[in-house]
């Protein structure tokens, strides 16, 4: 059967949407090629703004890298400009990055051009030094003059003009905002909101120019503009000038085609245009009289255009009602509805300059029609659900501008915002999810984390503006086993103020090389830490700088230098170690003499698929130790925060149902991994097939045989609460495995703190971050598994040496003075 032939032109994030919902639903009924204007893959361009502050780099926030339109079959085309569109003959007419003429047929064309940024018509807005603020490209240039000049102006007071300045004043540049209005962002806010939030950027040393309109832009003696000029006469020193004064809906492409057009690509509710076999969606098309500029409008686009193009046809896209959620250089800010104050409404207004709190309610006729909220906006889902289902607010109007929490005093006690939420209200714009889906999510999924909802409903993982809502969703439907994300900034412990992320970057960025030295570095409040810095400190300065640190044995417990861990009664217990839980008759032989020398009462098989010894007197630990070290088996790290085993079943070398060698491997596994020190203990497991035996679902690595290879799973635990891993990726044969594995262990041991097992450390970073990392860029997954080799090379136990006297007495000595 022939696929059908798809076209999309332009690689924005509204028409990459679409292609992903249009995957989910019918991935094979196209063949699809993507032009794609910029030499980009697709990106998040909301986050163009982190980019141009330096807290993100572009390789940060790509959403779709390369491989994705290779995995699923995407003809896509870089730096390519579509310039012709023959309807007559379904087919587009395009120039490649190198010129050559690419002709493309099509059965359904998607238009996703976007929109360009306004230039304000005025002499020397073509001049060296001018340019917009849309996409990488400006991006970079403006990061390149930021180094070079010192004087930027910005045209435009809008979200996009006030994040570009405050990017620019970041990197040095002295920065004024010039504004047509008497108040910044007058479409989001109104006069007081607008006013607090220019003193407040004021005070970080942004400067503006307001009621000021622009007569021209001054040329330099070097050709490239150096000044900007206003009606008025006056005038400002710019040797950069950003234009944010608007976009406009790119519709040339549409209008030489003669696709209708009017302040926008005219488009139905199912997203075709008056040509039924062109659909448009994103900025660029006008549905309703209404261009939408806002993310998530245009992914309720994306997906009703996907239900068409897979000719399932019950979707349609009735327009969006929209709400502003934003923070302005940290700033909260909130407005919905009509908050001008038409005709006919009463306000409702808490003004603290002190506090820098405002709020501003619109009512008219009992119900709420609009809002605007400076500083505090954690309530602004609730007015804007009052706002859409255009609730009566007479009983609650007292209260209503204090907020839901308050409506405790007139009998809706103990309520938050999300509890009295009705189930139909929407949660997370980005994606469409309501609160009613959320909470069904966690009941049936037994969720207890944010990360666990993003998961299964993707709530809260776009733009992360909803996610204070989702996480109070949580806390009322699961109530006191809610778990809140740990915070990033939580010092290490009493003796520092200090959180893990500034202790570890400072330890890499001033190579200190030892406890001592990092304290010293970092001004520890006490002189010696404690038990709970300590161990931390030694691990961050051996993982970093490996055969060049001080490691510190005092600075682990005992039972996790000296593997062996305590007891209830007093006594010990030592695990000799196993590769890949496979022994032999002379292992065996060892482990039974000991066993027998050293009166163990009990001997048992562990978890991991070892032989734990339990009931060892303190005194016999360092001769048993030695026993076992002339019998060539180390004593396991069994209870250290580090490689615990790598559990296997027979695999294909025995069973009948086994596709892949799991034995061989686990050993391969867990000879490349011992000695490797990590934030916590990490378990591996290998399957030989996908059923499971060695329980691989529930490991930090668990690796499944399939026929062609193996599927990887990453970030599970069998704790308190059992954490299912999440699948990672599939690979070919053991080296792979190997590779892969190896670069993900060691992203963890480089990037996780110190007692963060991998299923939090994956909560925190999130699997899109790991895959950027591991799968997404070979080299840095080579580069990865090489450091980690490079750490465990020529490994030799730190108590190997106290090995050598045969009574165990040196270690003794040393063991008698650690406290246990």
């Amino acid at each position: 059967m022939r696929k059908l032939k798809l076209v999309m032109v332009g690689n924005g994030m509204a028409g990459v949407r679409t292609l992903e919902e249009l995957q989910k639903i019918a991935p094979d009924l196209y063949d699809i090629t993507v032009f794609g204007a910029e030499p980009h893959p697709n990106y998040n361009r909301i986050l163009l703004s982190p980019v141009l502050a330096g807290e993100m780099t572009i390789q940060d926030i790509i959403l779709n890298d390369l491989q994705w339109y290779a995995d699923n079959d995407i003809n896509l085309h870089l730096g390519a400009r579509v310039g012709e569109i023959d309807r007559r003959n379904r087919s587009v007419i395009a120039t490649s990055a190198s010129g050559e003429t690419i002709t493309v047929d099509y059965d359904r064309l998607l238009l996703a051009t976007g929109s360009t940024p306004f230039v304000l018509p005025i002499p020397g807005n073509d001049l060296p030094g001018v340019i917009s603020y849309r996409d990488i490209k400006d991006t970079d240039e403006m990061i390149d003059a930021a180094a070079r000049y010192k004087h930027a102006v910005v045209i435009g007071a809008g979200l996009l003009g006030l994040e570009a300045a405050n990017g620019l004043a970041l990197r040095g540049m002295d920065v004024t905002v010039v504004h047509l209005s008497d108040w910044i962002m007058e479409r989001q806010l109104d006069r007081t909101a607008g006013k607090m939030l220019q003193a407040a950027l004021e005070a970080k040393g942004m400067k503006f120019k307001l009621n000021a309109h622009t007569a021209e832009l001054v040329k330099g003696e070097s050709g490239r503009v150096c000044a900007i000029r206003f009606k008025d006469g006056s005038s400002l020193p710019a040797d950069l000038v950003c234009m944010a004064a608007g976009i406009r809906p790119n519709v040339a492409l549409a209008e030489q085609a003669g696709i209708h057009c009017n302040r926008g690509i005219v488009v139905n509710d199912t997203l075709q245009t008056y040509d039924p076999r062109v659909y448009a969606v994103g900025e660029c098309a006008n549905h309703r009289g209404t261009a939408y500029g806002l993310v998530a409008p245009l992914f309720e686009q994306a997906k009703v255009c996907a239900n068409h193009l897979a000719e399932m046809g019950i979707g349609r896209y009735q327009g969006s009602v929209t709400s502003t959620k934003l923070k302005v250089t940290g700033i909260d800010v909130f407005s919905a509805g009509d908050f001008s104050g038409a005709e006919g409404t009463e306000d409702i207004v808490l003004h603290d300059p002190g506090l820098g709190i405002y709020k501003r309610i619109v009512l008219k006729d009992d119900k709420l029609v609009g809002a605007v909220l400076y500083g505090d906006t954690k309530d602004g889902a609730w007015y804007f659900q009052l706002l859409k289902d255009e609730q009566n607010i007479h009983d609650i109007r007292d209260h209503l501008v204090f907020g839901n929490a308050h409506l405790g005093d007139v009998g809706h006690k103990g309520n938050s915002v999300a509890a009295t939420m009705p189930d139909s209200a929407e949660v997370c714009g980005c994606n469409g999810v309501c609160k009613g889906t959320i909470v069904k999510a966690i009941k049936e999924h037994g969720l207890f984390s944010l990360e666990d909802v993003r998961k299964h409903t993707k709530a809260s993982s776009s733009c992360g503006s909803c996610t204070g809502l989702v996480e109070q969703i949580l806390a009322s439907t699961v109530g006191g086993a809610y778990q809140p994300a740990d915070s990033n900034n939580k010092a290490v412990c009493g003796c520092t103020d200090l959180s893990h992320g500034d202790v570890r970057k400072a330890i890499r960025d001033h190579k200190l090389l030892s406890v001592a030295d990092t304290q010293q570095y970092l001004r520890w409040k006490t002189p010696n830490g404690c038990a709970t810095c300590r161990p931390a400190l030694n691990y961050y300065c051996i993982s970093t700088w490996p055969h060049e640190a001080i490691d510190d044995p005092q600075s682990r417990f005992i039972n996790e230098r000296a593997h062996a861990n305590i007891q209830k009664d007093g006594t010990y217990s030592v695990v000799p170690r196993m590769w890949g839980g496979l022994t032999t008759p002379t292992e065996l032989r060892a482990i039974a003499d000991a066993a027998e020398k050293y009166k163990v009462p009990t001997v048992k098989v562990t978890g991991g698929q070892r032989i734990d010894l339990l009931g060892v007197q303190k005194e016999d630990l360092p001769a048993m130790w030695a026993d076992f070290a002339r019998a060539g088996m180390a004593s396991g790290h069994a209870y250290g925060k580090s490689l615990r085993t790598v559990k296997t079943c027979v695999g294909a070398e025995h069973c009948r149902f086994g596709t892949q060698r799991s034995m061989d491997l686990g050993v391969k596994l867990e000879k490349m991994l011992f000695g490797m020190w990590s934030p916590h203990k990490v378990k591996l497991a290998v399957s030989g097939c996908p059923r499971n035996c060695a329980e691989s679902g529930i490991k930090d690595i668990g690796v499944i045989g399939v026929d062609s290879g193996y599927e990887l799973y990453i970030g599970g635990n069998g704790g308190i609460k059992t954490e299912v891993a999440q699948f990672f990726c599939k690979v070919a044969d053991d080296e792979e495995v190997m590779e892969y594995g190896g670069a993900f262990i060691q992203l963890y041991r480089e990037e996780g703190f110190y007692l963060e097992r991998t299923c939090h450390y994956l909560e925190r970073v999130g699997m899109e971050h790991i895959k950027q990392h591991v799968l997404e860029n070979a080299e840095r997954r080579k580069e990865l598994h090489e450091k980690l080799l490079f750490a465990l090379q020529n490994y030799k136990d730190p108590w190997a040496e106290r090995f050598e006297d045969a009574s165990g007495g040196a270690l003794r000595r040393e063991f008698e003075i650690i406290k246990v």
